[in-house]
């Protein structure tokens, strides 16, 4: 098994078998290290196997190159990278191969120390020196080296959507080991060409009359890379559609260290005709981009993003908490903040904030969610205030629903946003909603949750209603205030007297205000009420009598506004037949338990809406004209959220009675009939 002749064999079957194959060449390890190490071992050696693979054909002038630059004292960095193509390159005298049982770890580790520096940092992130020792210490690093050298894993051999797809086999497969969140990353690919087309489609036109044109694309939440690279090479193979396929340069920014590792490994490998030896692993940034974006100052033609679902963001919070204090609309996170279970819709503001600006050409992003940023939060909060953002800045060109069941690790529904700061007049104070949920093939075999796929003839049917831009069955175009409401506190007017009774003093004791008597004043308050026991009182009589009470008898303990409100809580009893209650201004006083909340669709008058939806059902209902909007000022706290079953359900009338009868009966003779078999 270990000949380069079936590594190269199996090479060339799908990545999955490959991740197979690299998997088994680990059988060594058993017995020496716990298998939830085992991802720790297999991934690095693959990527220094990789990345080795692509050095071999220079290797021999690399190091004439690399010996020349020595004696003259020339810059080896500059030499060596002409020499090899690429914008890495390795010094060493060694391979996989060639390392010797002797001093295997020795010289693996010079060996790992003669790559140029940008593609060192890769190993340093997984702290491969380390987990060399260990396996130096066990006795199977010499094997292992072995092992790995068989493979072939030259581009050649495994071209580079393979090769990503390797990596993220073998990250799902021990992922829970080397980083237990590093599927979140994971795009498919079908969406990944989905996300893509979405964003190039509106600029067709300029591609054509711009042939090679250079356009930077951006992920935030970049992963292993597999957006943006996919996106690149997805791009390249439209040159029958441009001529010259545009140029994406990525740039991208990756929380989880090893997965990092993984996105440099792929960017090192990347060349742009336009710049064949710029270094493109040096664009992916390492940290958090919520709370330390390391492009702070940069705005890009495309973004793209898939952030984890539901991912609690409290790790961000306070850094968040502060650029939203200090600096509002003029940093990345000026509407409201959404809760802190769910940090997807600051990805939604961030990737707003990167968009270049709108006199130099704008920018696009698709961005990848659950249904929760759609409609989570009511009026006011967070996250109806970030959509309110999005929809009444004008951002939001269309959002499609994708089928269940195309994500590894979840099952549940997706959506892809489309965010544009240049919008086509056609499309301003539009937003297309797109139903695909139905627009898929079935996968025949599952990987993870994963059991369908969009395939390319539903891209392409999905792109195309997206640029129809028309309304269909599939297809909606609606008013970004269709999205709208603003939620009125609606009051209805106290319409209660005083009746002490025995019910009414069981009731006192959920009320702290009583609580807090001694037992001998609240003994005095019984014997002083209960001499009022069954006789009606207008609502204001508790007051008055409870402060003459106190102000005559200090044994009662003090008149509190809290004790007279429990008071009235106790023995207060609704009689629709009594007049409103006013207080001394003669304002009407509102019965708290009566109150209740209208969202009032925008655009509506909110006194036509509670004369036609709400008086017929309660006459004396009328509207808190002090609950406002705090960026208006208006009536009613302005909300947005956009319910897609409220636009696509299809309403199934129940089968016929008759049907579902003759049905029964139909089951009822068979069973009858095989019982009568069983008992003959």
């Amino acid at each position: 098994m270990n000949t380069q002749t079936s590594a190269t064999a199996k090479a060339n079957n799908t990545h999955t078998s490959l991740a197979d194959f690299i998997w088994k060449n680990a059988d060594d390890l058993w017995g020496n290290f716990k298998h939830v190490d085992f991802g720790k071992i297999i991934l690095p050696f693959t990527l220094l196997r990789r990345l080795e693979c692509v050095l071999e054909p220079t290797r021999e002038e690399a190091a004439k190159m690399h010996k020349m630059a020595v004696e003259n004292g020339l810059d080896i960095d500059v030499i060596l990278r002409q020499a090899t193509g690429y914008p890495f390159y390795n010094s060493s005298s060694y391979s996989l191969e060639t390392l010797g049982s002797g001093r295997t770890r020795q010289n693996l580790e010079d060996y790992i120390a003669k790559f140029s520096g940008n593609a060192r940092v890769i190993f340093e992130q997984f702290d491969f020196i380390n987990t060399i020792s260990q396996m130096d210490k066990k006795g199977v690093l010499y094997k292992i080296c072995q092992n790995f050298a068989a493979i072939d894993l030259h581009p050649d051999a495994v071209p580079e959507r393979t090769m990503s797809n390797v990596y993220e086999h073998l990250i799902r497969r021990f992922g829970a080991e080397v980083n237990e969140a590093a599927e979140d990353f994971m795009t498919p690919r079908d969406v990944v060409h989905l996300g893509i087309e979405l964003l190039l489609e509106p600029d067709d036109q300029m591609f054509i009359d711009n042939p090679g044109i250079i356009r930077t694309l951006y992920d935030p939440t970049i992963g292993t890379g597999g957006f943006v690279s996919d996106g690149m090479e997805h791009v390249q193979s439209l040159q029958d559609r441009y001529g010259t396929a545009p140029t994406l340069v990525p740039y991208g920014q990756e929380l989880e260290s090893e997965t990092h590792a993984v996105c440099l490994a792929s960017m090192l490998l990347k060349t742009l005709k336009s710049d064949p030896g710029r270094d493109l692993s040096q664009n992916i940034k390492l940290g958090s981009t919520l709370s330390a974006d390391k492009f702070r100052h940069d705005k890009f033609h495309y973004c793209v993003s898939n952030p984890p679902f539901g991912k609690k963001w409290e790790l961000d919070q306070a850094e968040v908490v502060r650029e939203h204090r200090d600096q509002k609309f003029e940093g990345r996170f000026g509407p409201k903040l959404p809760r802190v279970s769910d940090g997807s819709m600051l990805f939604l503001l961030h990737l707003l904030s990167k968009l270049e600006d709108p006199e130099k050409g704008g920018g696009r992003a698709a961005i990848v969610l659950s249904g929760s940023p759609l409609f989570n939060g009511n009026a006011g909060q967070g996250e109806s205030e970030i959509r309110r953002h999005l929809l009444e800045q004008d951002v939001v060109e269309a959002i499609i629903a994708l089928p269940t069941e195309i994500f590894f690790r979840t099952g549940i529904g997706t959506y892809i946003w489309v965010l544009s700061n240049r919008k086509p007049e056609a499309r301003r104070g539009k937003v297309q909603l797109i139903d695909a949920t139905g627009m898929y093939e079935p996968l025949r075999k599952s990987e993870g949750n994963k059991r369908r796929k969009i395939g390319e003839d539903q891209i392409r049917d999905i792109v195309q209603l997206y640029a129809d831009f028309e309304p269909t069955e599939k297809g909606l175009i609606l008013d970004a205030q269709d999205f709208g409401y603003r939620r009125i506190k609606v009051l209805r007017p106290l319409r209660h007297k005083i009746v002490v009774s025995d019910a009414g003093f069981e009731t006192l004791v959920e009320h702290k205000a009583w609580e807090k008597r001694t037992d001998d004043q609240r003994q005095r308050w019984r014997d002083l009420l209960s001499k009022h026991m069954g006789t009606d009182h207008d609502w204001h009589w508790i007051e008055s009598f409870v402060k003459a009470a106190a102000k005559k008898d200090a044994g009662l303990g003090k008149a509190e506004v809290a004790l007279i409100k429990a008071f009235q809580k106790a023995f207060g009893v609704r009689d629709e037949n009594l007049d409103p209650v006013k207080d001394k201004k003669g304002n009407l006083i509102p019965d708290d338990d009566l109150t209740d909340y209208e969202n009032v669709p925008m655009g509506t008058d909110i006194h036509d809406y509670l004369a036609t939806e709400v008086t017929p059902h309660a006459h004396d209902a009328y509207i808190d004209e002090t609950y406002v909007d705090e960026t208006d000022g208006d009536i009613g706290i302005v909300g947005y959220e956009i319910n897609f079953n409220r636009y696509f359900y299809e309403y199934v009338p129940p089968r016929d009675l008759g049907e579902i009868d003759a049905e029964l009966k139909a089951i009822e003779a068979s069973i009858a009939e095989v019982l009568a078999e069983v008992t003959e």
